[in-house]
């Protein structure tokens, strides 16, 4: 293996629940051994993502109720293409040549899966999304 795969595969944290059966089927395999550790991995990175699109949009996301946060966020991954390609990058950027071969396979299907759990993780790291205070 590669220097760089190998470094790739040893900076991702390990996830217990997201171990698969035998039968699972290619697409979730995908997101349990690669996009689910190199999300959990990118976290930071994604929250300050999100942190640096509230402030570019004039930082409304922290005059709204809790509900219509998640509502924000899910909108603006899902419908702010730039943003959306940004958050992509960060992720497909971690992986190895192999598993970029295996995404570019079947990449709209893999798309849908990174950005509903990107949206997941984001939306449970709401608390970090609070204006930041200076002292």
């Amino acid at each position: 293996m590669k220097e760089r795969e190998l470094h790739l595969l040893e900076l991702r944290p390990l996830i217990p629940s997201a171990q698969t059966a035998e039968n699972t089927r290619p697409d979730e395999l995908f997101q349990n051994k690669t996009l689910r550790p190199v999300i959990k991995l990118q976290n930071d990175l994604l929250v300050e993502a999100f942190r640096n699109y509230i402030q570019k949009h004039k930082n409304v996301f922290h005059d709204f109720s809790i509900e219509k946060r998640l509502t924000y966020i899910e909108n603006a991954i899902q419908k702010d293409i730039k943003f959306r390609n940004s958050l992509k990058g960060m992720i497909i950027g971690q992986f190895t040549l192999e598993e970029y071969r295996i995404y570019i396979q079947n990449s709209s299907a893999l798309n849908k899966r990174m950005m509903n759990l990107v949206t997941e993780r984001i939306k449970s790291n709401i608390q970090l999304l609070e204006p930041q205070t200076t002292s």
